[in-house]
């Protein structure tokens, strides 16, 4: 009886222990906060200049949801179509490329990437955070099948510099 008794309790115990350790599920894509200080942007190159850190970017206007639609058939009246495919529309009337100097303890993440030299299995990993050397090494390795060079980013900017670079996902 005590046995029983004792097993009972510590089933309990643990099934409430383990009810501590449920998350939320952190699989599902978030949209990258929009504001004033943040511009979406295809970034052409990074390189270093007199100690420097620089960016290239074509910069755009991304558009996601109800507002990507609503931007899509104002555009794109003639299409057939009445939302914008995959759920995000991106607007590039002007592809002039910028260059806007990088912070030195910018903040770099991804979402998905080529990790361990297999293409194939790349995975997503929201937000997940990478040096700006191995950023760098990625976007200037013009031999890989996963081109990074064709994701948009979101860069965050503070006193003309850029403080955070996030990778967009595309669905």
């Amino acid at each position: 009886m005590i046995n029983k008794l004792l097993v009972s309790f510590v089933a309990v115990l643990l099934g409430i222990m383990s009810l501590g350790d449920i998350k939320a599920n952190t699989n599902d894509y978030t949209p990258v906060p929009q504001d004033s200080n943040s511009r979406a942007a295809f970034i052409d190159r990074i390189y270093q200049q007199d100690g420097k850190d620089y960016i290239q970017a074509d910069f755009i206007e991304w558009y996601e949801g109800e507002e990507a639609n609503k931007v899509f058939r104002e555009r794109e009246p003639d299409s057939g179509m009445t939302e914008a495919p995959d759920g995000y529309y991106i607007v590039n009337d002007d592809s002039q490329l910028e260059t806007v100097e990088i912070a030195q303890d910018v903040k770099v993440y991804m979402q998905i990437y080529n990790r361990n030299g297999k293409v194939e299995e790349a995975d997503t990993v929201w937000n997940e955070q990478i040096s700006l050397d191995q950023f760098v090494a990625m976007m200037s390795d013009n031999e890989s099948e996963m081109n990074l060079k064709e994701f948009p980013y979101h860069l965050m900017m503070e006193k003309g510099k850029i403080i955070k670079i996030t990778q967009q996902f595309i669905p």
